[in-house]
């Protein structure tokens, strides 16, 4: 949204604002007015539907204890229990016995509350089950098939083969259900809860509220054990309310609509003095940020190309200052990890320079990109398997995945004793290239963000090396999988496709 429509937008809800409350105030004033002569009924028809909602606690009820006799009396599922096996037969037993039972939601769960069988969501088998508050009857919000909906339910136990497991039954809550609730033609009935995706209703848009039925809520699709509140709104309509409401209307339409053309105009004057040179001031500075992202990026990928340069000369100082008669055989055995550096920098200077580089995709030997990066790096190991089969990928992007994953290994070692080790095998229609390390490996949490950008644990890090990886790894067809646990280390694998 530019900046000059939201200026309108900011002056048309000053002025709006202060217009409906005041509009508003009115329109409850009357309809308090209107609705006075009807609260007796009011009244009356909340005892009667707290009256059903008692009786419906006990059907629930007698119907759960219907189950959890049924459930006593099956030897299969005792046996299933005992034994472990006939799993089918448990998964499939509350939607064979909910709808005998007459119930619309039915769940099995275990002492942990693990869903052990659904009757209306066969799926839900080991999530955590719906919670149903004792002593009356909970608005529970349950996950089916065709997506959520709301039920009366209420618990029970039942205990089999020495272990117990809970049950949590009971009815659908939707318009018909409701519309039994209010005999009475001028009220209608319509259930609020925290969650606006699935609100029941038997009313329409013009009725006025006149009195709430709380009731415990679950959100058992999204919250399964925090218990909120919902409410049954008692709603009515009235002529004389709805006359007078249109002449309300009307005229609060004149005064918004009058305020609203002022606040336009005002707002369009305004806007041609000072939006310019703001967005302005926007633009440029969106593309600093883009600049200077492109520039992270551009950093950690020329870090990744230095890191073997870097490597290779360290270790001809090292074998100059100890062994130097030995010089020229190693400067010519790594000669080519520093020739592969250099020409991987150029390629990335060339693909950066065009913006958006086109992969060039063919017969590539997994095992020569791996000798490639790692070079003679003493602190990676290379587990290779022999006769591995060209793979369809470009060499570059390749090499490009390996180098960020064996440093985010090697950094993941903190400086402490450990390995890392690259391997490669063959899979079923693809070459696996899998990089492990023994350093701190990863929490749930950190896995759930490792490969969103920017996101980093490092101090100075870019947050843009696992972002990149899986890109590259997509854009070459292949898969990229996670196997990682705190304090023991993580494994980075990655699959690419034979070539065909």
């Amino acid at each position: 949204m530019k900046f000059r429509t939201r200026l309108l937008v900011a002056f048309g809800v000053v002025v709006m604002v202060p217009l409906l409350v005041f509009g508003l105030g009115i329109r409850r004033a009357m309809s308090g007015r209107v609705s006075a002569e009807y609260q007796g009924r009011v009244d009356a028809l909340v005892a009667v539907i707290g009256a059903d909602l008692a009786r419906e606690q006990e059907r629930i009820g007698a119907r759960l204890n219907a189950v959890k006799r049924n459930m006593a009396a099956d030897n299969r599922l005792r046996a299933a229990i005992v034994r472990g096996d006939d799993r089918g037969y448990i998964l499939d037993y509350a939607g064979d016995a909910m709808p005998l039972a007459g119930l619309d939601f039915l769940q099995i769960q275990d002492a942990e509350r693990r869903v052990v069988s659904s009757g209306h969501f066969r799926n839900e088998f080991d999530r955590t089950g719906a919670f149903a508050s004792p002593g009356g009857v909970t608005v529970v919000r349950a996950a089916a098939a065709e997506g959520p909906f709301l039920v009366l339910a209420r618990p029970d136990t039942v205990h089999i083969a020495g272990q117990a497991f809970n049950l949590v039954g009971g009815v659908a809550v939707d318009s018909g259900y409701l519309a039994r609730l209010a005999p009475d033609p001028e009220f209608r009935l319509a259930i609020h809860v925290p969650s606006d995706s699935v609100v029941a209703s038997s009313s329409d848009s013009a009725a006025t509220e006149v009195a709430r039925i709380p009731l415990p809520y679950v959100d058992a699709v999204d919250e399964p054990n925090r218990i909120g509140l919902a409410n049954i709104v008692v709603t009515h309509n009235s002529s004389l309310l709805a006359t007078l409401l249109h002449t309300i209307n009307l005229w609060f339409a004149v005064a918004v609509l009058t305020a609203a053309l002022a606040a336009l105009l005002l707002a369009g004057w305004l806007s041609t003095r000072i939006s310019e040179p703001v967005e302005a001031g926007f633009r440029d500075m969106e593309r600093r940020i883009a600049i200077g992202e492109l520039a992270r990026q551009v950093n950690h990928d020329v870090k990744n190309g230095l890191a073997p340069l870097r490597n290779v000369f360290r270790h001809l100082i090292q074998v100059a200052r100890d062994k130097p008669a030995e010089l020229p055989q190693v400067f010519a055995e790594r000669q080519g990890t520093v020739e592969s550096s250099i020409s991987y920098l150029e390629t990335l200077a060339a693909n950066y320079a065009k913006l958006s580089p086109q992969s060039e995709r063919k017969a590539t030997d997994v095992n020569a990109v791996v000798r490639e990066t790692i070079g003679g790096s003493s602190s990676v190991r290379a587990k290779l398997a022999d006769g591995l089969p060209p793979v369809s990928a470009d060499a570059l992007v390749l090499r490009r995945v390996i180098e960020n994953l064996v440093s985010n290994a090697v950094d993941s070692l903190d400086g402490k004793t450990g390995t890392v080790t690259v391997s490669t095998e063959r899979a079923k229609g693809t070459v696996r290239v899998a990089v492990s390390d023994t350093g701190r490996g990863m929490s749930k949490a950190e896995l759930d963000r490792a490969f969103d950008d920017f996101y980093t644990t490092k101090p100075g890090g870019t947050g843009l090396g696992l972002s990149i990886v899986r890109r590259l790894v997509l854009d070459s067809s292949g898969t990229l999988k996670v196997e990682t646990e705190p304090g023991k280390g993580s494994k980075f694998i990655v699959e690419i496709p034979i070539l065909s």
